[in-house]
């Protein structure tokens, strides 16, 4: 594959070119800081697949997308960010990934992976989050010991497969308290998470690269994400309901889904 990275910060492009290079089926990669340029070079050569910062300076991720995909509509998108709010759009746009910065090996070769179709992987659980957050796991509910490792999975769902760190899960989930007790809660749950992942035969839905932590979205059935990727199934107004962290990705599909 030849791939460009696109970002308007050159560390942040370093870091991307670097985390890209790693990957056995990419030959080349072609380093922008501005999309006139990148999309300059497009005109005149191929690219299999392109990295993208969103907010950059100029046209923009979003808009450099659709004129890359204009010159060469085989040309697979993966757009990289530290701001979550542009997933709904991302998606909308029928692109190939999403990646939340800062960017590792790893969760480039899984969207290598994914647009190559060589890890076509059973999709091990059933994932409800319109209405009140629900897991299944072989047509059965999935037993958690506790309602706290329910809420780390969802939380983890609500990321679309982008790492975080246990501080940034504990200062979302738990507002107030020490921060050496959240710590060691949060630890406990992930072994809770884990048991009731293993016992139902999904335990590397789990994904641990480093201090961060994410689920592996290629294994789950969930409506969130169809809804991110094709607009359906229909959202009605109501996701995670019993979490009000969740209030605020409910706000953004409210207003996506009513424009």
């Amino acid at each position: 594959m030849i791939a460009i990275a696109v970002d308007d910060e050159r560390p942040m492009l370093e870091q991307l070119s670097q985390a890209v290079k790693v990957s056995p089926d990419v030959s080349s990669v072609f380093e922008f800081t501005t999309c006139t340029d990148a999309l300059e070079w497009t005109e005149k050569n191929h690219a299999d697949i392109a990295f993208l910062d969103i907010s950059m300076r100029g046209m923009g991720g979003m808009v450099l997308a659709e004129k890359l995909l204009k010159l060469r509509p085989r040309c697979k998108i993966i757009f990289c960010t530290g701001y979550s709010e542009y997933a709904v759009d991302a998606f909308q746009m029928h692109v190939s990934g999403y990646l939340m910065k800062p960017i590792t090996a790893e969760a480039v070769q899984r969207e290598i992976d994914h647009i190559k179709g060589e890890k076509k992987l059973e999709k091990k659980l059933v994932i409800q989050c319109f209405g009140n957050f629900e897991v299944f796991a072989n047509g059965e509910p999935l037993a958690f010991r506790r309602s706290k490792a329910r809420e780390l999975l969802a939380f983890l769902v609500d990321r679309r497969g982008s790492g975080v760190t246990a501080r940034q899960v504990c200062t979302r989930l738990w507002e107030e308290g020490d921060d050496a007790r959240k710590m060691n809660y949060f630890y406990q749950l992930v072994d809770d998470l884990r048991h009731s992942l293993r016992n139902a035969g999904a335990e590397s839905v789990l994904v641990k690269n480093g201090n961060n932590y994410a689920v592996d979205v290629q294994q789950l059935d969930c409506d969130y994400l169809k809804y991110l990727r094709t607009g359906r199934p229909e959202f009605r107004g109501e996701y995670m309901s019993q979490y009000s962290w969740a209030e605020e990705t409910c706000a953004l599909l409210f207003r996506k889904g009513s424009k």
